[in-house]
């Protein structure tokens, strides 16, 4: 999986493409999570659009990452999810958890 992030205003994009199925994205993702808090950014999106499939390692990072942004007074989203994606989130209840949006802008607009 591959990890990049963008600045739109006052929210940082992690832009994720790949699988999310645990091991070394994990420590990708909490790294970057670790990052941001320490340059004080607050307030990110999660961008699944280019994610392909997702397995339980892979919501356990979103959800570690959300619980480390809570923790430490951020706000996390997550936005344009694929709909393999979004069937898991979904079959998981992660969007009674996660404030989850259909499009980037409609999440860059929830701040």
């Amino acid at each position: 999986m591959e990890l990049s992030r963008e600045q739109q205003k006052d929210v940082v994009v992690i832009k994720l493409d790949g699988d999310m199925m645990g091991g070394p994205e994990a420590m990708k993702v909490m790294d970057e999570v670790h990052s941001l808090l320490d340059e004080h950014q607050f307030q990110v999106i999660i961008d699944l659009g280019q994610v392909k499939r997702m397995n339980s390692s892979g919501m356990g990072i979103l959800i570690n990452a959300l619980t480390t942004y809570k923790q430490n007074g951020g706000l996390l989203k997550l936005a344009n999810p694929t709909p393999a994606v979004e069937k898991v989130l979904n079959l998981a209840k992660l969007t009674e958890i996660f404030e989850c949006y259909d499009t980037l802008e409609e999440a860059l607009n929830s701040f």
